[in-house]
Order: C-alpha cells, then structure tokens, then sequence
C-alpha cells in the first residue's frame, strides 16, 4: 500500500491497531479482542476485516484451516499522515500553530521543554 493515500477511518484505525498489537491475528482472535476493545460483535468485525482486505489495508491469508490478518500499513505511517491531515485541517498546515496552542493550554515540565527544544535543534541542525 502507498503510504502517501493513507487516510483511515476511525473504525480502520480500531482494526490496525489490533493488528498491530499482535499479528498475524486469526478472526476469531480479531472478533475477540474488537468485541473486548470497542464492543463491536462478530458480524461487524468481520466485515471491517473483509472491507479493510478489500481496500488493500491488510492482508487475509486463507492457505490454512483458518483465515490470518496481517497489516499492510505501518503504524508510524499511518500516525504520521493523520498528524499531517490534522495539521493541514486544523492549523492551515502550520506546526508552530499547533505548538503554540497546546503550550498555552498546558504546563510543561522542564523535561518536555527539554525534549522540545532537542527536536528543535536537530531540525535546525538537519538544515544547514
């Protein structure tokens, strides 16, 4: 799967995030773990699972007694082009926007200014 058109759902996002937990997952162990998580039942979870394949999100292997779901996307892709979706929607693609809002609302301790500062160098640094 590209990871550039990646744009999940809420629903999608439940499902890899099983799957990321822990895969290669069985559905039952899928409709398990869903049913445990977000209440959904063994109708609804399969479904999601057969859309998801469908879709090019997963991977439903059928060569044994059972069908295995895999991944196809990788979590840090994923996260980082919902950052950049929510970025772009919300604070018109602009980070030190979206800094700024979440550092007037909370207080950060010496150690997050720390880290922040530290992320801040290195793209300094990657630069020059």
């Amino acid at each position: 799967m590209d990871n550039k058109n990646i744009n999940l759902t809420e629903n999608e996002w439940y499902v890899l995030e099983c799957l990321w937990e822990s895969f290669p997952r069985t559905g039952r162990e899928a409709v398990d773990h869903l049913n445990k998580k977000v209440g959904w039942n063994r109708s609804t979870t399969l479904t999601m699972l057969r859309r998801m394949t469908e879709k090019g999100l997963i991977r439903c292997d059928e060569s044994g007694e059972v069908k295995v779901y895999y991944p196809l996307v990788e979590r840090e892709a994923a996260a980082r082009k919902e950052t950049e979706n929510f970025l772009d929607r919300i604070y018109n693609g602009s980070l030190s926007l979206l800094v700024s809002a979440f550092t007037e609302k909370q207080n950060l301790s010496k150690e997050e200014i720390d880290e922040l500062y530290s992320i801040l160098q290195k793209a300094e640094e990657a630069q020059k």
